[in-house]
């Protein structure tokens, strides 16, 4: 049984978890391109070009198969290089290409301003595009036949695609009407596999797994933590059925004033940053490395801002978005409360240790009475709150976790100095707006409590994927881990 067991184990979890599948959905000839149903795409690469003698068009499908992120240094090419892939079409030369189809609106980015987006010849060359499991954006091509080849008119070598990707593979997917006899055995043997399981569990004095704890478990602090901890609450309580979780998330700086007053060891609490002096029971654990992101509304015109405007706009200096680039729109600043472990890490990584101003504006919109003139500002109780007001609010500028950031379309993402809210960017020093996220206990806690259980559940494999499925990272995937480390 070891050897099909291994097999399963391979093909499934090791070499299915990073996978990049690129199909070809059409490869054919094209008799009257003006006819075609993509004559749309075709004329804009043909405008004010020689007409195509011999066409052949090529629809391309590239995604993410697998079963995890695929991000920009997972590409198996050189740092400084934007290309990912190249797909070479033998016998032909691209005359024109361009993009049909996104999945997600984010992966536009990759294609802006060239990005690795090129035609070399008898090559299309494809940008490092992170993808979220079962991404997939498709390029339409058209190919004219080169100069003295070979072959009969509507006959075509297939195009070949080169590129890898690390600790994974780049496969051709195929559309089927039958599941695959490989996969059929394979199954039915994971399905004998997991009876034979249950069988010995059901017989087995010991009813749980080693690490599984018992008891009831009070969660605090961090918003912008809350969805993961959410969610993996709720995947321990599926392998634990003897955990209880009590979740209530109303910021970091709340979470430590509840365990500080708690001092039990039946609390944890998770806070962007390291704590405040003056708790010296309250003891650390790093957990992720978190990233942030500055918001604006559309109305502002603004999607890339300098440390240096950032932090004028936030003294009040900047009071319209026309002075620095955008619309002529007021500016209007969402914060969190004073306590949130956002707003600590907006004025610790963003502007340079300087405190935010008090608000003095409830709806964001008008000054409240008797306010001094000047920059609207106003603060919310939560993450959500931040970014729901944000895209409610024409000319407002706020910040938030990465992740809950990019799960809404009306919201425009602002890169700092030109860099782009990623984790490579954020590890290699070019982007500033992260933060180490801390599960704090009052103490040291028993090693078999639920609390230490859970805070070995973030940290082992279902809870970092979890997180990775968020938009982060656990510490370990880290080029330099050392920085999520308590200073």
């Amino acid at each position: 049984m070891l050897v099909p067991t291994v097999a399963a184990v391979y093909e499934f979890v090791i070499k299915g978890r990073k996978r990049l599948g690129y199909r070809v959905q059409m490869d054919t000839t094209v008799t009257d391109v003006v006819q075609s149903e993509h004559a749309g795409p075709l004329r804009e690469l043909r405008e004010g070009g020689d007409p195509l003698a011999k066409p052949t068009l090529v629809l391309l499908r590239i995604e993410n198969n697998g079963a995890s992120f695929i991000d920009t240094h997972d590409y198996a090419v050189l740092d400084d290089s934007r290309v990912g892939l190249r797909v070479r079409f033998p016998g032909r030369r691209v005359a024109g290409m361009v993009v049909t189809e996104l999945s997600d609106d984010y992966l536009s980015d990759s294609f802006a301003n060239g990005g690795g987006f090129a035609a070399d010849g008898d090559s299309i060359e494809l940008p490092r595009t992170p993808m979220n499991r079962s991404a997939h954006y498709k390029v339409l091509a058209a190919l004219e036949r080169a100069d003295g080849s070979s072959g009969n008119q509507g006959t075509f070598d297939p195009p070949l695609v080169t590129g890898g990707i690390k600790g994974g593979r780049i496969v051709e997917t195929q559309s089927r009407t039958g599941t695959p006899k490989r996969a059929i055995a394979l199954i039915g043997f994971l399905v004998v596999l997991v009876v034979a399981q249950l069988l010995v569990f059901l017989r087995s004095s010991t009813a749980t797994s080693l690490d599984c704890a018992t008891g009831r478990l009070d969660v605090v602090g961090s918003t912008a933590f809350a969805p993961i901890v959410r969610e993996a609450a709720a995947s321990y309580r599926r392998l634990c059925p003897g955990a209880e979780f009590t979740i209530d998330m109303r910021g970091s700086g709340e979470g430590f004033q509840a365990l500080q007053t708690t001092a039990g060891a039946s609390m944890l609490a998770f806070s962007d940053g390291e704590k405040p002096d003056g708790m010296p029971a309250l003891l650390p654990r790093p957990i992720a490395f978190f990233l942030f992101t500055m918001v604006t509304n559309a109305d502002s015109g603004v999607q890339d801002l300098t440390l240096e405007q950032i932090r004028r706009t936030y003294r009040g200096e900047v009071t319209n978005w026309r002075e620095i680039g955008g619309k002529d729109v007021p500016v209007r600043l969402v914060s969190r409360n004073p306590g949130s472990g956002t707003r600590a890490a907006l004025q610790r990584r963003v502007l340079g240790g300087v405190r935010e101003p008090g608000s003095n504006s409830d709806d964001c919109r008008t000054l409240d009475p008797g306010a001094e003139l000047g920059v609207i500002r106003c603060a919310r109780n939560s993450t959500e709150d931040v970014l729901r007001t944000v895209a409610d609010t024409p000319g407002a500028l706020g910040y938030a976790e990465l992740g809950a950031a990019t799960s809404r379309d009306d919201l425009a993402l602002v890169r700092i100095g030109g860099h782009r809210a990623t984790v490579s960017e954020a590890d290699h020093g070019t982007y500033p707006f992260w933060e180490t996220e801390y599960g704090y206990t009052h103490g040291e806690p028993d090693a078999h409590s639920l609390a230490a259980s859970f805070l070995r559940y973030l940290t082992n494999q279902v809870g970092a994927d979890i997180i990775r499925a968020n938009g982060d990272r656990p510490c370990a995937d880290l080029a330099n881990p050392a920085i999520c480390r308590p200073a």
